[in-house]
């Protein structure tokens, strides 16, 4: 699966969103996306299997638990493709911060 596949599905975001912040037990993916999404702890078990699957997540056996973290790999893949975007970006933030800068001496920062 290809990782904007992946990637365009806000229940797999979010996971990925959380994963982000560190590793988390599949039950406690399981209550964040189910209280915020609303779908049934197998669909968010399917959700987790896409993102093994497509290489966005590990999983880990822990006794009884099953401790999910992220795997930043395949979002090399999100960055090569963004990296020719860059330069309608990158010109408007150097404008930004010249702008916060002369507002800055204005004010006698």
């Amino acid at each position: 699966m290809h990782a904007f596949d992946v990637l365009g599905d806000p229940v797999r975001r979010r996971i990925l969103e959380l994963l982000a912040e560190g590793e988390h037990a599949s039950g406690e993916i399981v209550a964040v996306v189910q209280r915020e999404f609303g779908i049934t702890q197998s669909a968010v078990s399917q959700h987790l299997k896409v993102l093994r699957d497509s290489g966005f997540a590990t999983v880990r056996v822990d006794g009884p638990r099953r401790l999910y973290a992220m795997d930043a790999a395949p979002l090399a893949e999100v960055d090569a493709w963004l990296e020719r975007f860059r330069v309608f970006w990158t010109h408007r933030l150097d404008a930004l911060a010249t702008e916060v800068a002369r507002g800055k001496k204005k004010r006698g920062e």
